[in-house]
Formats: structure tokens, sequence, C-alpha cells
């Protein structure tokens, strides 16, 4: 099992990645690591954030995909019909855009930390764009 640990705000989370599930998404993701960016508040999906990467190719389709992550999973939308994105639930998801219902794929999950899933979401909903850092355990 490959360990990460992702710094969100000012919270720390330890977290896995889905290798068995998804092991291309995590082998692309890994060829980016460290990986930072910021992270801002969802706008048709629910409880969540989200990283807006644009026209960012990780060269992977879809796997272990899913249009409900649950809280404390971590999801990548390839891109396609919307941009490029990871989006990290901290309460009830229905992943979309304002094209419809996308599906992203579920390739890390968060182990520890939970507690603080939901202030670091309504934080990023008030207060604004958050930093996170993906680096390995």
């Amino acid at each position: 099992m490959t360990k990460l640990i992702v710094t969100a705000g000012p919270f720390a989370f330890e977290a896995k990645l889905e290798l068995e599930n998804a092991p291309k998404t995590c082998a692309a993701f890994l060829r980016h690591m460290p990986f930072e960016s910021k992270i801002v508040h969802v706008r048709w999906s629910g409880e969540g954030v989200w990283m807006p990467l644009g026209e960012l190719d990780f060269g992977v389709g879809y796997e272990n995909h899913t249009s409900y992550p649950a809280p404390g999973q971590i999801i990548l939308y390839p891109g396609g019909i919307s941009e490029t994105e990871i989006l990290l639930a901290y309460g009830g998801v229905h992943f979309a855009s304002k094209m419809g219902q996308l599906a992203g794929n579920h390739f890390i999950t968060l182990t520890s930390g939970l507690e603080n899933l939901y202030t670091l979401g309504r934080k990023t909903l008030w207060e604004g764009a958050q930093e996170i850092k993906f680096e390995l355990a």
C-alpha cells in the first residue's frame, strides 16, 4: 500500500492510493508527485472541494469511476466534456459540471484526520481557496 500525506489548508491527512482499483490513475498521479495546487469549493456537486486543472492531461481514461464519492474519497476527472479536475468529497457529492453529471476515478482515500474534513470544506466555502499538497509518506 502506498501512503500519502495530504496537507490542505491548516489540516494534514494520511491517505492511501487505491492501487488495486485504479492502477493507471495512481501511476499517472505518482509521476506528478509532489503535487501542489489550490482547492476551491465546488459549484454544482454539493459538499466537495476541487482543483481545476484545465487542460492537464494525466493520460488516463475511466477506471474505478463514480459520480458519488464518499467523504474522504478523492477522484480524478481526466477531462473530456469538462476540464480536468481533482475533487475531494467532504460530505454528500453528486459530481457534476455545467455540462451535467460527470464521473471521476476514485484513486485516493483519506485514512486519518477525517474529523477535520467538514471544517476544511466549510473553511474553503467561506474563506476561499486553500493550498493543498500531496506527498509520499
